[in-house]
């Protein structure tokens, strides 16, 4: 991402003043130019400033962090004992403290309490929003991080629509803007804005990063060098954590390049110059520092998971009361698990329920441990593969308190029945419960004498969060990228929205966009013609379409799925057509679902090969797609009005409001 959280760097001569957030550029430029012309160590930010880029900026009383960026623009400049005196000009009445700069990462003063208040500012597109809300849901799954509607508390995260991506590092203490720009509508560009909020700089800013890759200022877009400092130990710290390529902090290889062709980032391992600089998710390395930083005992949202690797079995336990247990069995070659699918000697593990012997409907029931939810929905998500009869089940439960206390009220929630598909697939069962319970697996054998197998299950997660509406399971992925070429399309069955809006999505496997690191599968999603038509909202505007591109690491603290978003506006077709009418009337006759299709928006570039190769996505040949559709019109109008606290003075620029320590 061009623009983050900024520093700035200690002179021997100079004392460092940070500032952040928001001034209006006009108003400011003539000032901060005259402060420049003042200063003998910026004139790299002189030559950018007088090119018109200019900085947002507020106030901080005693400590000073600069925020860095505008558009492609990542600024840091001193306050010296010769610029001051203009600068009390501006702001005559302000005290202004100088003190020696201190990283957020070290000094505990400006790392956030939890729950963080948030502002959703009425500039931002109604996508970013959205996303916002993802973006936090990660943090709760992967983290202890939580966030809470502002409720005139005097510290915040304000998202507001600026000239970029860019964020203040660490809590300011009085409030503060994110600004999600035009195309930081990104899951991953938002968990990166929030880590530079949380305290976290780029990784390529660490001391030892000389160690690991090469930055090539001759090639850097001149100006634009002091964006590839690097810090001392005493300023910023590692966590005591290796050197991360894979880290959403990590600059590209081509960030602020003058040629086009030259990289200004290379990796002393050549195998880690396509991943870094990732807009996938968090890495397992920015999750780890994450909670080190913070204290986390373990993630908000995730209540449970078990890949079934040790005889423990994650602590479940075999019902007395059934007739038959489930046993934990080893991969062999005919039948092998899902967490490593047999690829590793005496390993990969699987709970398994024989359907080959005993009596017709004998049943096994394995409970989990007593899990204690903080919130009323859940999500369980397991694999598994039936290979016995046509009529063997797998029965999902949850054994609830009965208000005693006694966990012993049972509500049946799913049942999955055989099929002829023998080979591992996904499931999600969403469960509501409000009390502490336990969920369970009944395998239920159907007829021994038609049975050559039985039931498997393996990599099951529980999250407090909601299951994703539609999840589609393309198999054989690998062969269909390499037998594509950039006109093979595949459309998905026609889905419904808990709305009933159909809706279907097209992947493309080899598209048209490629880059360094080589080829793409392009995503796309289309509304589709159901049988709700007729009394549904036309067109279908402020829907969120989420698709996500599974990866499939059976620990979802180190999943890094891929994830877009696109809202559904008024926008029209090329012929004048509303995109998002009913697609009876505006799409085109699709045979293989007797539907119509309307026209397909999406992204060339969604996932790289490059990607899909390397990871989990994957795993089994499948490529395993979520796909939600809801209607986010409830985050139209969001903003709340800041309260006022003392010793902060308000007053407007411009319309714009501007905070300043007195």
């Amino acid at each position: 991402m061009p623009c983050q959280g900024a520093h700035l760097n200690q002179s021997s001569n100079n004392y460092f003043a940070t500032l952040s957030a928001t001034m209006e550029r006009v108003l400011i430029k003539n000032y901060l130019m005259e402060i420049l012309k003042h200063s003998t160590s910026i004139s790299k930010l002189y030559h950018c400033c007088a090119d018109g880029i200019v900085n947002y900026f507020a106030f901080k009383y005693q400590h000073w962090y600069l925020i860095d960026c505008v558009s492609v623009f990542i600024g840091s400049y001193f306050i010296t004992s010769h610029n001051l005196g203009l600068w009390s000009q501006f702001f005559p009445n302000s005290l202004f403290m100088l003190q020696k700069g201190r990283n957020a990462l070290i000094d505990k003063r400006y790392r956030w309490t939890f729950p963080i208040p948030y502002i959703l500012g009425d500039d931002l597109d109604l996508n970013a929003k959205g996303c916002v809300h993802q973006a936090f849901e990660m943090y709760r799954l992967k983290s202890c991080i939580d966030f809470k509607p502002y409720e005139g508390e005097k510290t915040y995260i304000k998202f507001e629509k600026r000239g970029g991506c860019f964020s203040s590092v660490g809590d300011q203490q009085t409030g503060q803007i994110l600004s999600l720009g035009s195309g930081c509508d990104h899951k991953a560009v938002i968990e990166h804005e929030l880590l530079h909020a949380l305290g976290f700089y780029h990784e390529q800013s660490r001391t030892d990063r000389d160690d690991y890759v090469d930055i090539w200022l001759d090639q850097v877009t001149p100006g634009l060098e002091h964006n590839f400092n690097k810090y001392n130990d005493d300023f910023i710290t590692d966590q005591n954590t290796a050197y991360d390529y894979e880290s959403v902090m990590h600059y590209r290889p081509f960030s602020f390049n003058k040629n086009a062709s030259i990289p200004t980032v290379t990796t002393k391992i050549p195998e880690f110059f396509n991943i870094i600089g990732q807009y996938l998710d968090f890495s397992e390395m920015d999750t780890l520092r994450l909670n080190r930083m913070y204290n986390c005992s373990g993630p908000l949202t995730l209540l449970d998971q078990c890949a079934f690797e040790y005889a423990s079995i994650c602590g479940m336990i075999q019902s007395t009361t059934d007739d038959a247990d489930w046993v934990h069995t080893k991969s062999t070659a005919d039948a092998e698990d899902h967490t490593l699918l047999g690829k590793c000697r005496d390993a990969g593990f699987f709970m398994h329920f024989s359907t080959m012997t005993g009596k017709p409907q004998e049943s096994a029931l394995l409970e989990s441990r007593t899990l204690y939810p903080k919130r009323k929905f859940q999500c369980l998500q397991f694999f598994y593969k039936m290979t016995g009869s046509q009529e063997d089940r797998l029965v999902i439960w949850a054994k609830m308190d009965d208000g005693t206390g006694t966990i012993r009220r049972m509500k049946k929630i799913n049942t999955f029945n055989a099929d002829s598909d023998h080979t591992w697939k996904i499931a999600h069962v969403p469960i509501e419960v409000g009390v502490k319970f336990r969920y369970a697996f009944q395998a239920v054998r159907g007829d021994p004498s038609a049975s050559a197998g039985g039931i498997y299950i393996d990599d099951i997660s529980l999250t407090e969060t909601r299951c994703p509406n539609t999840v589609w399971r393309i198999q054989n992925f690998s062969k269909i990228m390499e037998t594509a070429d950039v006109n093979t399309y595949i459309d998905s069955p026609r889905f419904y929205s808990p709305e009933g809006y159909g809706y279907g999505v097209r992947v493309i496997p080899l598209s048209s966009y490629t880059d360094f690191t080589g080829n793409y599968v392009g995503l796309y999603f289309h509304l589709a013609s159901g049988e709700n038509d007729v009394v549904l909202q036309w067109p279908a505007v402020n829907r969120q379409a989420t698709l996500v591109v599974m990866d499939q690491d059976p620990d979802i603290k180190r999943r890094m799925s891929s994830a877009r978003s696109l809202t559904t506006d008024m926008v029209t077709t090329s012929d004048g057509k509303l995109l998002w009418d009913n697609p009876s009337k505006v799409g085109k006759l699709d045979p293989s679902c007797n539907c119509y299709r309307g026209e397909s928006w999406g992204w060339r570039n969604f996932i790289k090969h490059f990607d899909l190769r390397r990871r989990n996505y994957l795993k089994n040949d499948d490529l395993i797609i979520f796909i939600d559709f809801e209607d986010i019109t409830s985050l139209v109008k969001t903003e709340v009005p800041i309260e006022r606290f003392e010793g902060l003075s308000f007053f407007h620029l411009n319309n714009k409001l501007i905070s300043v320590y007195f």
